[in-house]
C-alpha cells in the first residue's frame, strides 16, 4: 500500500482533486516541461574558444587581464614579440597552463597570426594585452556568435560602448576610414580600427590573412564584408593603457590602414562565399536550443546568448 504522504500519491490525489480546466493546465505545463528537458539533452555540445594576445614588454599589464578571462575559456595563447622584460613569467605565473609562442615575423600582424595558426578552439577572440579592453565583455562577443553571427565586432561608438584612450585626431582619422570602408563595401561598421572581435575559427582558414602590422584589423573587417558574413557589433569600452607606451604610430599606421583599404578594394582577395565560411554549429544550436536558453543566462558560467546589432 501507498505511503499517502509520499510526493507521488500527493501530486497524484491533488491533480484528481483540481477541476478539469485547472487539470488540463498542469497536464500542458508537464508536457512542456519534459519537451524542454528533452530539447536540451539534444543540444550540441556548447563550442570551445581560444583567446589570442599579442605581447610585447606587457609584464605590468597582464596582471589586469589574464585574471579577468572568464573560467570557460578553452585556451589562452600569448604570441609574445621578443619581449625584453619578464612578460612570459608574469602570464605563466598568473595561469599556468596559457600557451605560449614566438612570434613569427614582426608587427601585430604577424602576432595575431602566429596565435590563430595554433588555436583549436571552434572560437576565436582577439584581444589586447595592455588593459585597455574588458575581458569581462568577451560573453557578449560569444553570445552573438551562438545567436547566428559569423563575426561579432567591436565598437567603442555605439550605445554602451566608449573610449578614454583617443585623441581628437585619431577620431577623425577613424571616422574618415570607416566611411571609406562603408563606402567602398558596404555594411554598417560604426569603429573600424578596434581590435576587439571574435570570429568562429572556421571563417579564419578561407580569409588568407597576410597582413603583419596594425592593418591586420582592418583586412579583418574587410574581408569579412567582402564574403558577405553575418556581421554583429558589440558595445564595448576601451579604457587607457595601464602601464607603459602603444607601438602605435597614428601617421604611419592610419596609411597603412589605407592602403589596406584601396589595395583591396582594386583587387579583392576573397570571393563570396557565405555558404562554405558559415559554421554549421550555429544553425545545429540554434535550432534545438530552448526558448529561455536564446534569451540569455542570468547567472552562471554560460555563454548569454543575445543579438546584438547587426553589422
Amino acid at each position: 500500500m501507498d505511503d499517502p504522504f509520499t510526493p507521488m500519491s500527493f501530486h497524484c490525489e491533488a491533480k484528481d482533486a483540481l477541476p478539469q480546466q485547472a487539470r488540463a493546465v498542469v497536464e500542458l505545463a508537464i508536457a512542456m516541461s519534459a519537451e524542454d528537458t528533452a530539447s536540451a539533452r539534444r543540444l550540441p555540445p556548447q563550442p570551445t574558444v581560444s583567446i589570442v594576445i599579442p605581447t610585447m614588454n606587457e609584464a605590468k599589464n597582464l596582471p589586469h587581464v589574464l585574471p579577468l578571462i572568464p573560467r570557460w575559456v578553452h585556451e589562452v595563447i600569448l604570441v609574445d614579440g621578443n619581449s625584453s622584460d619578464n612578460t612570459v613569467e608574469v602570464a605563466r605565473s598568473l595561469l599556468p597552463e596559457i600557451l605560449v609562442l614566438p612570434q613569427q615575423g614582426r608587427g601585430k600582424g604577424a602576432a595575431l597570426r602566429t596565435g590563430f595558426a595554433a588555436a583549436t578552439g571552434d572560437i576565436i577572440v582577439m584581444i589586447d594585452a595592455d588593459g585597455s579592453m574588458n575581458p569581462s565583455e568577451i560573453p557578449a562577443y560569444i553570445g552573438a556568435l551562438m545567436t547566428g553571427a559569423d563575426f561579432a565586432k567591436g565598437s567603442r561608438f555605439l550605445q554602451g560602448g566608449g573610449t578614454d584612450d583617443m585623441e581628437w585626431f585619431r577620431y577623425l582619422g577613424n571616422l574618415f576610414l570607416t566611411r571609406m570602408v562603408r563606402l567602398g563595401y558596404g555594411g554598417h561598421y560604426s569603429d573600424l580600427c578596434y581590435g576587439y572581435n571574435a570570429f568562429w575559427r572556421r571563417v579564419l582558414h578561407d580569409l588568407n590573412l597576410d597582413a603583419d602590422g596594425f592593418e591586420i584589423e582592418t583586412q579583418i573587417n574587410v574581408r569579412i564584408l567582402q564574403a558577405r558574413l553575418k556581421i554583429s557589433e558589440i558595445p564595448s569600452f576601451e579604457s587607457c593603457r595601464i602601464h607603459g607606451v602603444s607601438n602605435l604610430n597614428t601617421l604611419r599606421d592610419g596609411w597603412r590602414v589605407l592602403k589596406t583599404i584601396v589595395s583591396e578594394w582594386v583587387q579583392p582577395r576573397i570571393a563570396n562565399a557565405p555558404q562554405k565560411l558559415r559554421h554549421p554549429l550555429v544553425a545545429k544550436w540554434l535550432a534545438l536550443a530552448p526558448t529561455r536558453q536564446m534569451a540569455g543566462y542570468a547567472k552562471g558560467d554560460q555563454y548569454p546568448a543575445v543579438l546584438i546589432r547587426e553589422g
